[in-house]
């Protein structure tokens, strides 16, 4: 038994020996023939390796082979500018020395022009101081003999053949212009009215007389400020008036004092709401006007803000007379002249719309209104005859055709119609208008309205810019200027008001 198990471990050892042996040859043939794979893979790498690094060595020198080519075209180039650059500048020393040469030999002929001029005075002097003491007469009273001779003798050389022509032209043309002008007045009949300084609110009742006062004067002096107005509140029942030379602030006030007596609602914070939209309704209305006017005189296309600005002429007077209206007159009558003499109407009457447009900048810029009008016409490629109608209706150039001339002489005939316009207000106007400047050029003044007839001035400054004390130094100022520069009658109250004003919303 025990045999029989020794051999079996025996056995069992001889088998263990044998697969160990087998396996160790297996596993160190399966090692050698990697082994030499390996060895064939980094041969192959280090071949191709090798083949890398020779084409970059070649590529090297060749960039360096390139490079260095390119180097020494740029040091032939540089040098051979530099050359050139060399013989320029001798080019100019020469020149520069020529130069030099001839303002010398100028400046020796000048010298020698001015002692010749100075030689020819004095030659002249003494043969002058000859012929008058020979001729017994003056070198301005023999100046003036001979043109005087000149001149006679032209005239009656002239006066024949001038004559002739000119007396059949008068005839002629005096005929013609009496028939377009009575075309052209019987044709066309505007409406006339006269502008006056007050517009009329009617109230409800009487009631409403206090609300505009409001507490201790807060309303009417808000609506004042605000507006720029005067407003009368006087024993008429039913009405207030609203006073002041500017037709379109007055319209503005006008309207916005119908609107709170309409609401009931009158306090300073609701006025200035009020205000603010009917301005901007105002400015509307003032292009929808405009693009009315236009489109019904048929003179599409036209800019929009020349539009806005005959719009706004219906706010402006010229000697009591409606600026808009005064355009629109000439502007028709312009074209049936034109038509008459064989003009271009449409242009014609495009010209009378535009010829007057500067009036509705003045009061805001200031200045000519034919400069201002030329000025946005120009800026907007309006055509040449409209420019030379602004410019000839004031004299400033000569009319150059018949468009032109029409407007010249439909312009005159609407200013100077019996009733047209009136002296004396248009003198108000500008006084009023010549106080409200002064104060506006002072530093820190952000308003000023004249008020009450122009009696008195209501001057707004910057809190900010502006204390107590130079205040009153600037009403001072204010008030000795309009004594020095402006002529009216009685005094005028110069009343300056400071006000600190801050801004905050809760959200």
């Amino acid at each position: 038994m025990i045999e029989s198990i020794l051999i079996v471990i025996l056995l069992t050892l001889l088998g263990v020996g044998v697969t160990y042996w087998f396996m160790r040859n297996e596993n160190k043939k399966q090692f050698k023939h990697l082994e030499s794979e390996a060895k064939a893979k980094a041969s192959a790498i280090e071949y191709e390796a090798e083949h890398i690094l020779s084409e970059a060595k070649v590529h090297i020198k060749e960039e360096e082979v390139l490079l260095d080519k390119k180097f020494q075209d740029k040091v032939l180039e540089i040098t051979k500018q530099k050359t050139e650059l060399d013989l320029e500048l001798k080019s100019l020393r020469k020149k520069e020395k020529e130069l030099y040469k001839i303002k010398k030999n100028l400046e020796k002929k000048e010298n020698s022009l001015l002692s010749l001029e100075a030689q020819k005075r004095k030659e002249i002097d003494f043969t002058i101081a000859l012929l008058e003491k020979s001729a017994a007469m003056t070198k301005e009273e023999a100046k003036q003999y001979l043109l005087q001779q000149v001149e006679e003798q032209s005239k009656l050389e002239l006066v024949q053949t001038i004559h002739k022509y000119e007396k059949q032209a008068h005839q002629e043309a005096k005929k013609k212009a009496n028939y377009i002008l009575a075309q052209a007045v019987t044709r066309y009949a505007g409406e006339f009215a006269g502008e006056r300084l007050i517009n009329i609110i009617n109230l409800p009742s009487d009631e409403h007389k206090g609300r505009i006062i409001g507490k201790e004067g807060r309303n009417i002096k808000s609506l004042e400020q605000l507006l720029g107005v005067d407003i009368i509140i006087d024993e008429t029942p039913g009405v207030i008036l609203v006073s002041n030379f500017n037709l379109y602030r007055r319209a503005i006030a006008t309207k916005t004092i119908e609107i709170l007596v309409e609401d009931g609602r009158i306090h300073p914070g609701r006025i200035e709401e009020v205000h603010e939209k009917v301005k901007e309704e105002f400015e509307q209305k003032i292009l929808e006007d405009g693009e009315n006017i236009v489109i019904e005189l048929g003179l599409l296309p036209m800019h929009e803000e020349l539009m806005k600005l005959l719009g706004r002429m219906r706010y402006r007077a010229s000697y009591g007379q409606n600026a808009l209206a005064h355009t629109l007159e000439v502007a028709k009558l312009a074209a049936i002249m034109a038509a008459e003499m064989g003009g271009d109407e449409k242009l014609a009457l495009r010209a009378g719309l535009l010829h007057d447009i500067g009036k509705a900048l003045t009061q805001e810029v200031g200045g000519n209104h034919v400069d201002l009008g030329v000025e946005v016409c120009q800026r907007y490629d309006e055509h040449p005859t409209v420019i030379n109608a602004i410019y000839a209706h004031h004299g400033y150039e000569e009319p150059d055709g018949v468009e032109s001339a029409a407007v010249c002489a439909a312009d005159t005939l609407s200013a100077s119609r019996p009733g047209a316009r009136r002296e004396v207000l248009e003198s108000f106007v500008k006084r009023v208008k010549e106080v409200e400047a002064i104060a506006l050029s002072k530093q820190g003044v952000i308003d000023a309205y004249a008020i009450n007839a122009g009696r008195e001035i209501r001057v707004f400054v910057d809190a900010g810019k502006i204390d107590d004390t130079n205040v009153y130094l600037l009403s001072k100022e204010i008030a000795k200027e309009i004594e020095n520069k402006v002529q009216y009658p009685g005094e005028i109250k110069v009343n300056v008001i400071r006000e600190k004003r801050e801004i905050q919303y809760a959200r």
